[in-house]
């Protein structure tokens, strides 16, 4: 099925219409991207090379167009409940997160590396963090999920 048949089996016949699906070459480690506002999604041609993922990364993508077009203005979470109705209608009821596709990706473009002082985990970034993070880990276990400065990230190397 296209991604229009499924929306429109969904009763979103309006972003059917409008939805656009694209090859997306500037997309490295993300298998796909749904942009609703945009009525676009994005899918990484990496996903050539692993052609029985093309079609649950596009219902994983249209999930999120779905479950946002189900709450109107509402706002709702990346991969939160109404996400996991959106992909139990799209049939891909066992969907998780994060993919774990092979995709090739520069270690060498992770030029920051930061550090948790509390559990010693790595946390490998492109860009440099410019405000307090904390480590959600040590976060949730020791303080209730809030903030504490205690666990803020550490630069330990360039």
């Amino acid at each position: 099925q296209t991604a229009r048949e499924l929306l429109r089996a969904h009763g979103a016949d309006r972003i059917a219409r409008e939805l656009r699906v694209e090859w997306n070459s500037r997309l490295k480690t993300a298998a796909g991207r749904a942009d609703y506002c945009q009525k676009l999604i994005s899918l990484n041609p990496q996903l050539f090379e692993h052609p029985t993922e093309i079609d649950r990364t596009l219902r994983h993508e249209l999930a999120h167009i779905l479950a946002q077009f189900r709450a109107g203005r509402r706002r709702v979470l990346p991969h939160g409940a109404e996400w996991r109705q959106a992909c139990c209608d799209l049939g891909i009821a066992d969907e998780k997160r994060c993919h774990n596709l092979p995709f090739k990706v520069s270690e060498s473009a992770r030029r920051y590396v930061y550090k948790c002082p509390q559990c010693q985990r790595d946390f490998p970034r492109v860009r440099r963090i410019m405000r307090a993070v904390a480590c959600l880990a040590c976060c949730r276990a020791h303080n209730g999920g809030e903030f504490d400065a205690r666990f803020r990230l550490k630069l330990v190397r360039l």
